[in-house]
């Protein structure tokens, strides 16, 4: 048996491909940087990041980018020797739209983006057909719609050669279900001589589900399943522990087998997700021409007997990281595009060094923030860091991220005192919730998570925590409360609050790990 999901954490929207024996994935990164991260499997169970997609400034400007905007619903492609992500960035200052990126490795380096000219819409995907040629297919809002939120698929050719949409675009859908919300996450497949248009609709939320329609022409007409919805578990109600079923990727094995890569979420404390939408994997069974996703339930199920491929664990990922490798692991990101060199492995070898700059983690910026996905429901982190705060506007700590109004600062900072402080800001409203004295120098800070319970701990020696603040009540941290797209963020922060500074904090390592029910 494997356990679902399958990727833990704020890993949405997936896309998935088989090349031989081996699966490549790709994920939804909003605002964050590097985007896309790319998984690598040869079992479906078992992933390991082997890099990101776009992992160069010059291939993404996340300057100013609003919270959940920035990089939409990626599809990845395998076709004659060369990897295809195409992708789409949504609010972008300077530019938008769809994109496509190519890769000979999918481990990079990935090609500097061909923007495509006139492609309105988001969820962009490909098909390349056995006849040669190359379709595009994504989602738009209707011009005159019916109703808010009403949208349609197309598809429109497109040329390789000059990486252009050519021809005209040509409408083949708007939903499964009469006056049904985004249609969206359209891919279609050929099999069997048949075109297959798998898509989401309904919202990316509660009452998200998967539907399927099928054409003899690419370009239709398209007739849908008489069982659409195929997937959905809005009808199973608030309480039920996964929910958000949706936006669906189907890869068959080298065996025969099909499976499905979707996402979902997994509610806990009340109807609250701070782990945001995750990936999960189930079981496809082809029955008179359709697809039945999860045969036998109908339900996105917590664990499946395991794909009928030979296991292929990797070594796991160790729970600390020192810091003495030349380049950051692949977990950790940016808010957004990273300009300054604020961050450096190699000033202090062994260290991670974060320079105190005026951006601040409420502003929509590049603030000197370095942060991985909070991925359980009851989990531990620390650290251990080195800084001296010189005036009262610089900070450094901890940092437990929604977006830039619903988050937890936990910062040695100066007041009449050294001090450290956990902030609460909610809506854009601040509280302090906590502070007591704090030994400049050498300090650690921890945190630990059980369902929507936090607990913020600090030391100055070793081992020796001293409860700052438990009971703090998490739901700040979930979608529901927060609103946008993305999971919590765990994070190591400096600031000089809109000040200039020379100061800056050296982080001796981070230390991230599930805990069980009750630790």
């Amino acid at each position: 048996m494997f356990q679902n999901p399958i990727l833990s954490g704020c890993y949405p929207d997936p896309s998935i491909c088989r090349v031989g024996a081996d699966y490549y994935l790709v994920t939804s990164t909003f605002e964050y940087f590097p985007g896309l991260p790319i998984f690598h499997s040869r079992d479906l169970v078992h992933w390991r990041q082997i890099g990101h997609v776009l992992d160069r400034p010059s291939q993404l400007d996340l300057d100013g980018i609003r919270p959940s905007g920035g990089l939409y619903a990626p599809t990845i492609r395998y076709h004659n020797g060369l990897f295809y992500v195409i992708n789409t960035l949504v609010d972008g200052k300077t530019t938008s739209g769809n994109f496509i990126v190519t890769a000979t490795d999918p481990a990079g380096p990935w090609s500097e983006p061909y923007w495509l000219d006139a492609t309105p819409g988001i969820d962009p995907s490909l098909l390349f057909d056995d006849d040669g040629r190359a379709w595009y297919c994504g989602t738009n809002l209707v011009e005159e719609g019916h109703y808010r939120g009403h949208t349609e698929v197309y598809v429109q050719e497109l040329d390789l050669n000059i990486m252009q949409l050519v021809g005209e675009p040509t409408v083949i859908w708007d939903g499964a279900v009469k006056g049904v919300v985004w249609s969206e996450a359209p891919h279609i497949y050929k099999i069997d001589g048949l075109y297959y248009l798998l898509t989401a609709e309904a919202g990316t939320a509660h009452h998200h589900a998967v539907a399927i329609a099928r054409s003899e022409h690419i370009t239709g007409p398209y007739v849908g399943n008489p069982g659409n919805p195929i997937l959905t578990h809005r009808h199973l109600g608030l309480d039920y522990p996964i929910v958000g079923t949706g936006h669906a990727d189907l890869v068959q094995t080298q065996n025969g087998e099909w499976w499905a890569v979707l996402l979902a979420m997994r509610p806990y404390g009340g109807y609250f997700y701070n782990l945001g939408r995750e990936t999960f994997l189930v079981p496809v069974r082809w029955e008179e021409g359709w697809p039945i996703f999860s045969p036998g339930t109908g339900r996105v199920e917590t664990a499946y007997p395991l794909p009928n491929l030979p296991p292929y664990p990797w070594p796991s990922r160790p729970a600390r990281d020192d810091f003495d490798a030349p380049t950051l692991a692949y977990e950790w990101n940016f808010l957004r595009t990273p300009r300054d060199d604020f961050w450096s492995l190699s000033q202090q070898p062994g260290y991670l060094v974060l320079q105190l700059r005026p951006p601040q983690l409420s502003e929509w910026a590049n603030p000197s923030f370095v942060g991985r996905r909070q991925q359980h429901i009851h989990f531990r982190a620390a650290t251990a860091v080195t800084f001296t705060p010189q005036h009262e506007n610089e900070c450094v700590g901890l940092v437990l991220l929604q977006n830039n109004n619903f988050h937890f600062r936990f910062v040695v900072t100066l007041a009449d005192e050294p001090i450290i402080r956990l902030i609460k800001r909610d809506k854009g409203e601040e509280e302090v919730i906590a502070q007591q004295p704090m030994q400049p120098g050498t300090f650690y800070l921890k945190v630990e998570g059980h369902e929507q319970d936090y607990s913020f701990y600090a030391a100055t020696e070793p081992g020796k925590w001293k409860l700052v603040a438990g009971g703090v009540d998490g739901r700040i941290l979930s979608t529901p409360v927060a609103g946008g797209f993305v999971g919590a963020y765990i994070g190591l922060y400096a600031s000089s609050n809109g000040r200039e500074s020379s100061n800056y904090a050296s982080f001796d390592w981070f230390e991230y790990e599930e805990l069980e029910n009750g630790d």
